[in-house]
């Protein structure tokens, strides 16, 4: 791996370079390549784990905002060269690339900016049926947490919406250049079935939002500003804190607040 040095890690793009292959060819593997033609990787680096995408029957396409990084692989894989988006992940609109065609999304992402990155893809979802990758630890556990769980949250809801959420498997920090203080967790996001919410969905947003900026508060208390019937205050859903109502359950609450 001596050319693993050739691009220098740059912390203000939160940049480890994964060294382990046999830990790039799980995250490669962990993606079912079902109803999509193209995966974009976020953040190749040195294309540890692009290599390992390149061998597979897919369109692979890789967004790099390292110039340096860009660099590198268009000089080491030149069947790529004509692939590589020189952009910022968060600022670009995929449709120039992908127009309305459905697309998964992998990478060992960025801690700064991961969970960001979750909420442009969940955004984007009609076009995204996988997601896959390596997180910080405590966040991909975050996104894959069911309630009842400390770390239960708007990330957990939000996700889990649309989304089965799988924490596939830990990462020590030892595998990476230079090593983070963290232990890294991959996750595996998959389209349900039927994803579109029998409710308003960006009222769905802002409930859950709302509720989890005051996660020690009773459902009553957080989400007064947007409850208006008396009858409503009664139910008892309303007892329970953020923490306590499971997906399905934010659901049916905002289908109460909808139509109160």
């Amino acid at each position: 791996m001596a050319h693993q040095h050739q691009v220098k890690a740059k912390k203000h793009l939160g940049q480890h370079f994964l060294t382990d292959e046999s830990i790039a060819e799980r995250i490669a593997d962990s993606l079912s390549l079902e109803g999509y033609k193209h995966v974009l990787e976020i953040g190749p680096g040195m294309g540890v784990l692009t290599k390992y995408l390149l061998k597979k029957n897919i369109t692979t396409l890789v967004i790099e905002i390292d110039t340096e990084s860009v660099e590198y692989l268009k000089s080491h894989y030149l069947n790529l060269a004509d692939r590589v988006i020189e952009k910022d992940f968060l600022k670009y609109d995929l449709t120039e690339v992908f127009g309305n065609e459905p697309f998964a999304i992998i990478g060992n992402y960025p801690y700064n900016i991961s969970s960001q990155i979750v909420f442009k893809a969940l955004d984007m979802r009609d076009q995204i049926p996988e997601f896959s990758g390596m997180f910080q630890k405590e966040v991909a556990q975050r996104i894959c947490s069911k309630e009842g769980s400390k770390v239960y949250g708007i990330l957990s809801v939000l996700t889990q919406a649309f989304y089965d959420a799988e924490y596939l498997f830990t990462v020590p920090p030892t595998v990476f250049n230079p090593p983070p203080k963290v232990d890294s967790g991959v996750l595996l996001l998959k389209r349900k079935e039927n994803y579109i919410l029998p409710v308003d969905e960006a009222l769905f947003f802002k409930v859950v939002k709302t509720a989890f900026q005051q996660r020690r508060k009773t459902m009553r208390n957080s989400l007064k500003t947007l409850i208006s019937s008396e009858n409503l205050k009664a139910n008892v859903i309303f007892d329970k804190r953020p923490e306590q109502i499971n997906v399905q359950e934010f659901i049916e609450l905002t289908s109460l607040i909808e139509n109160q």
